[in-house]
């Protein structure tokens, strides 16, 4: 699936709801908790904050598709492309950190 499909399905869950989009502060506040979410995760598996004993596991790749899911919604709310907003990022990066890191040797 590719991100447009993915707008484009984001899309058909929120317009069966009156409420349609969440304004975006509601999103940005939505994202922030998304990605704390994602960071308790990642501290408790990588970092120096272990689980309680009790605690069930928790699924790093769900956290990083709330956000996703987030995002779409907002660029959705916004009616923000994000294929081509993708387009344009890689191409900042790709030029304006071509030479900042050291490549791999090619064969």
């Amino acid at each position: 699936m590719d991100i447009k499909e993915m707008q484009q399905e984001v899309d058909r869950y929120i317009s069966q709801y009156e409420e349609g989009y969440f304004h975006p502060m509601t999103l940005v506040a939505r994202l922030a908790e998304e990605v704390g979410e994602l960071a308790r995760e990642v501290n408790h598996r990588f970092g120096e904050k272990p689980k309680k004993p009790d605690e069930p596991p928790g699924d790093l790749a769900l956290e990083l598709a709330d956000i996703l899911f987030i995002i779409i919604c907002y660029a959705n709310s916004l009616n923000i492309d994000l294929e081509e907003a993708f387009r344009r990022v890689m191409n900042k990066y790709n030029s304006r950190d071509a030479n900042r890191w050291t490549k791999k040797s090619e064969g």
